[in-house]
């Protein structure tokens, strides 16, 4: 079971046009070191229903790789998969309702999805096993990817106690309870715990294992 810790604290800024949250995030890998870079953190507020403007956000197929790994967006974004490589790729996910194929195609063509439930989606590239992205949705718009250095600011949100968290691949989520003021801000530290990540075999599209002979 993964071993998940959160502390917060709040203090008091100057004033904002609502509540801001500002923090850092430590991820603890094997074995036993600090992460250097947490750029595929995504914290977030997991307790206020507010529907979100959609976004638009980009993953690129190049050199056999999705850039960037991690992306976040809103309920009812949609994410852009330009192909930049000279050979075919398909991006596909059947991570539940956000399930989606875009088939094959390459450079110069762009394929596109909009996901309408909130959830961890998985992406994957069903010519090429190596390529992996997540897709992490949110049906609020208090989150927000974090810098390299782990920290992290969420602006304008509504006052009052909340739950706030932070998720990564390897460490799934940890939660703190944290109480915004009216105006000011309040400071969070949250750390996670990728210690007991075990790396694990996907299947390609139609549930079978890749055949490791690369036709594209």
């Amino acid at each position: 079971m993964r071993r998940l810790f959160a502390v917060a604290a709040v203090a008091l800024a100057v004033p904002a046009a609502g509540g801001t949250i500002t923090g850092r995030v430590d991820l603890v890998d094997k074995p036993g070191r600090r992460t250097s870079d947490l750029s595929d953190v995504v914290v977030y507020l997991d307790d206020v229903k507010v529907k979100p403007r959609p976004a638009t956000a980009s993953v690129v197929m190049k050199g056999k790789a999705f850039i960037p790994h991690v992306v976040a967006i809103p309920v009812g974004g949609t994410v852009e998969f330009p192909n930049e490589d000279p050979i075919f790729h398909n991006a596909f996910s059947v991570s539940g309702a956000n399930r989606f194929d875009l088939a094959l195609y390459k450079r110069p063509k762009t394929g596109s999805q909009t996901f309408q439930h909130p959830g961890v989606v998985k992406v994957y590239c069903n010519i090429h096993p190596q390529m992996s992205a997540v897709v992490v949705v949110r049906d609020n718009p208090y989150f927000t990817k974090v810098a390299s250095d782990g920290t992290f600011t969420v602006e304008n949100v509504p006052a009052g106690k909340h739950t706030l968290k932070a998720w990564h691949e390897r460490a799934g989520d940890a939660a703190v309870e944290i109480t915004v003021p009216e105006k000011g801000a309040a400071t969070a530290a949250l750390r996670l715990d990728a210690t007991t990540w075990k790396r694990e075999q996907h299947k390609n599209k139609f549930g079978k294992d890749y055949s490791g002979d690369e036709k594209y």
